[in-house]
Formats: structure tokens, C-alpha cells, sequence
């Protein structure tokens, strides 16, 4: 087994609580991904905290709601098993940014790209720049990844408005495994926000809590 799949195998397991070190572990945490490019990476400041919690609660996790901030080109990457990205505007990675994420994703790492709108034609490029043989492709409603603790039979709920365009998930596969998936036209992270923030009903964010806690246990069970 290779140093990086060791690191994230250990990772996993302590998050799902199915390992114990010696010692009381410090609890693992989310990160919301730094990229270039002048888009607001740092857009829904509550979201990952509220989704950390909402997964202790249901899934039984322990993760830490103050999640990390890690930049795409760094070694801190490889921390953290679950890689969370969104914004509205523009995206520009870096040869040696590209080639650290692909590293990361080829070790064991997932990421979550959420489009907060207006970043379809940036990401895309970027994701074509990390894995120049792949393509983002549509998932079937049947995939695992929509019918994990909580069933969503119609795929993805829809957060927001955006285009009023149905919501759509794509998945970008690294030998058979699933290690991105882009939430567009859906905006799972606005609904993981505290509530006074967008006023979104009870319903609708716990739509998108439930969908967010999928793929976290996908993510760290796969």
C-alpha cells in the first residue's frame, strides 16, 4: 500500500470511528480548498461547519466543525479526505497546483466542487488541466452516491434558483473510482449555511444537509 493511500486509509478510519490510536486522536476535518484565479473560494464561511455537525449527528462521524483552509499546490492537502471547493467566478490553477491535486486524487482524495454559480466555465477547464484524459461525465440517479444513508431518487435537490435549470451531478472517474463530484445548478453549500444567511426554508436545507452527509460516507466508504 503506498504512503498516500496509507495516510488517507488511517484518516478515514478515524473520521468513521472505526479505528482506534493509542491515544485519543484529535478529531479530522473538512477542508475548503484556495484556489487562483480571483473567484471567492471563501464563499459560505458556515457551510462545512454546519455539514461537519449535521454528519456527527447522523452518520456518527467525528469531525471537527472548524474545518482547515488548504491551498491547491500544497502538501497540507494530503491531511484531509474530503477536499470541498466552490465560488462564482473564475478558477486558474497552476501546472504544479494541477499536478498536486491530481497527485492527491490519485492517492485516495475526493473533492467536492460546488458551484456557487457563474463558475461552469472556469472549473472545467481547470478539472481538464488535472486530468487531461478524463471527462466530467453525468451520473445516473441509480448511482451510489445519491442512495447512501439518505435516498434521493431524482438526483440532486435544488437549493437555488440559479438558471432554473434542474440540478445537475457530474462525476470525474481515476480508475473506476469516483474522486470528484460537481453539484451544478444545485448549490448544496448555500444550503449547508447557517439559516439567517440565505433564509432558505427548513426543508430545503435539510434536503441539502442530508445530500452533503451522502457524500461525505461515500467519500470516506468508497
Amino acid at each position: 500500500m503506498k504512503t498516500g493511500r496509507v495516510i488517507f486509509f488511517i484518516n478515514v478510519m478515524l473520521i468513521l470511528g472505526a479505528w482506534t490510536a493509542p491515544e485519543k486522536p484529535t478529531p479530522l476535518k473538512l477542508a475548503l480548498l484556495k484556489y487562483g484565479g480571483g473567484g471567492d473560494w471563501y464563499a459560505n464561511p458556515t457551510s462545512l461547519s454546519n455539514l461537519s455537525k449535521y454528519c456527527n449527528k447522523e452518520l456518527k462521524t467525528q469531525i471537527d466543525p472548524n474545518y482547515a483552509t488548504v491551498e491547491v499546490g500544497s502538501a497540507e492537502i494530503f491531511n484531509y479526505p474530503f477536499v470541498h471547493m466552490t465560488g462564482h467566478g473564475n478558477v486558474v490553477f497552476s501546472d504544479m497546483e494541477a499536478q498536486n491535486l491530481r497527485q492527491y486524487l490519485m492517492s485516495g482524495g475526493f473533492l467536492h466542487i460546488d458551484d456557487n454559480y457563474g463558475m461552469d466555465p472556469f472549473v472545467r477547464p481547470s478539472l481538464k488541466k488535472v486530468f487531461p484524459e478524463s471527462e466530467l461525465v453525468e451520473l445516473p440517479f441509480s448511482h451510489p452516491v445519491y442512495h447512501q444513508k439518505f435516498d434521493f431518487a431524482q438526483g440532486l435537490p435544488k437549493i437555488h434558483k440559479h438558471d432554473n435549470k434542474p440540478p445537475q451531478g457530474f462525476g470525474l472517474f481515476y480508475q473506476g473510482r469516483l474522486v470528484v463530484f460537481y453539484s451544478y445548478e444545485c448549490d448544496l453549500g448555500d444550503g449547508w449555511e447557517d439559516q439567517e444567511v440565505h433564509k432558505d426554508p427548513e426543508e430545503v436545507r435539510l434536503q441539502a444537509l442530508r445530500m452533503g452527509a451522502n457524500l461525505i460516507h461515500f467519500a470516506f466508504a468508497q
